[in-house]
């Protein structure tokens, strides 16, 4: 009878042998093929422990600097909570229903100042619109980095260059399928950079997060310029506005320009960069007419819709201008509504150096004075449209 031989191997999962046999009480047992040799391991001692992740001391400082953040944020949130139902007070206004606009009427009628410099006068508003955001963390607890560019140091600036260069890319792609179907870009589509500008460099700054260098933020501006360029840059329209900043100047809103004089001498006031939606106009109000309006070198016909044309003539009748004045605008892009509303807000403007201070007045509260710089919202993936979903069928 052959014995069967239990090994018992701690800490170790194979045993490998160099010879067919084994002396046992001196003597030699030879190995069948058939003999089977069992290999037990103490489970007990192979047991790891669980690895503890260690808190990476960058993580460490991190949270510190961000409980304390937290905790003052929270702080001033409660003192502008109680200013602000102490001033409410003060108004004879419900606490309950104070709102920002409420608060910044009180402090213009508590506090009146002369003063230019917008950020000279006294203001109050929630901590979080006064104090610069903090970024969150960038890391995980063992350190490692959740951006693909945190190394670059600025992740969200390089981030921004890449959106470019890949809405470049899928432009030039686009571009290759039109030239395929010989077919060219819509010229009336093109985008237009009159009447604004690209963000401050401390503006874009405040949006990433990140202090930005003169050279990083000119090449910001170049990266984008390259990007408007392109035939078929209006099909990112919105990614480009995002970064786009109207000018308007308030000074000069404030200031009613003098009429000029032409040859005939009749007095005149153009107003430019005068925009709605997807449209710029160009208007041209001239005094001692007899109410001839030219759009595009048409008449008012150019819109074919009552809606549009009323929109027109609302600012003249208001003013009582409609047969003293002569009106002359060149509009472009968008559709009859944006066109109607660019050449509506020209014409308003340029009422104010014709009528008196009391219609000027009336017309700001009609809103005529008043820039609408809504855009159309953009169509969502996944969707059917803006808001419109696609049905959803169980079956």
């Amino acid at each position: 009878m052959i014995p069967i031989i239990k090994f018992v191997v701690r800490n170790s999962n194979y045993v490998s042998w160099s010879s067919s046999s084994v002396t046992a009480n001196g003597a030699k047992v030879l190995w069948p093929s058939t003999l089977t040799v069992s290999f037990c391991t103490n489970n007990n001692d192979s047991e790891k422990k669980p690895s503890v992740k260690k808190t990476s001391k960058a993580m460490k400082a991190y949270l510190e600097r961000a409980r304390k953040h937290e905790e003052f944020i929270k702080k001033e949130n409660l003192e502008y909570q109680i200013g602000k139902r102490h001033l409410a007070n003060m108004m004879g206004e419900d606490p309950e229903f104070f709102t920002q606009e409420d608060v910044n009427k009180a402090i213009e009628y508590l506090f009146p100042s002369g003063l230019f410099e917008p950020k000279a006068r006294p203001f109050m508003k929630p901590p979080e619109e006064v104090y610069p955001p903090q970024k969150a963390a960038e890391f995980d607890e063992a350190g490692r980095p959740y951006h693909f560019l945190f190394y670059t140091g600025k992740a969200n600036f390089y981030k921004l260059l890449y959106e470019v260069v890949e809405n470049i890319n899928n432009l030039n792609k686009y571009e290759d399928r039109m030239i395929r179907k010989h077919l060219t870009p819509d010229p009336t589509q093109a985008m237009s950079m009159i009447g604004s500008q690209w963000l401050p460099q401390d503006v874009l700054e405040h949006r990433l997060v990140e202090p930005l260098h003169e050279s990083q933020y000119a090449a910001f501006k170049l990266a984008f310029d390259r990007l408007v360029s392109h035939p078929y840059s209006y099909r990112v329209r919105d990614f480009i506005e995002e970064y786009r900043k109207p000018l308007v100047n308030q000074v000069a809103l404030q200031q009613i320009p003098e009429p000029q004089y032409d040859e005939n001498g009749r007095p005149y006031v153009t107003t430019t960069n005068c925009l709605r939606k997807r449209s710029w106009a160009e208007v041209t109000v001239r005094g001692a007419g007899s109410g001839k309006i030219s759009i595009n070198g048409q008449g008012l016909d150019y819109f074919a819709e009552i809606q549009s044309r009323e929109q027109i003539l609302f600012p003249l009748i208001m003013t009582k201008q409609l047969k003293n004045v002569d009106v002359e605008a060149k509009v472009i892009g968008g559709g009859p509504s944006g066109q109607a509303g660019a050449i509506r807000w020209g014409i308003a403007f340029c009422l104010r150096s014709f009528v008196d201070k009391e219609m000027i007045e009336q017309m700001r509260l009609a809103g005529l004075l008043t820039r609408d710089y809504r855009k159309p919202e953009r169509k969502k993936p996944g969707q059917a449209g803006k808001r419109k979903k696609f049905t959803w069928k169980k079956r």
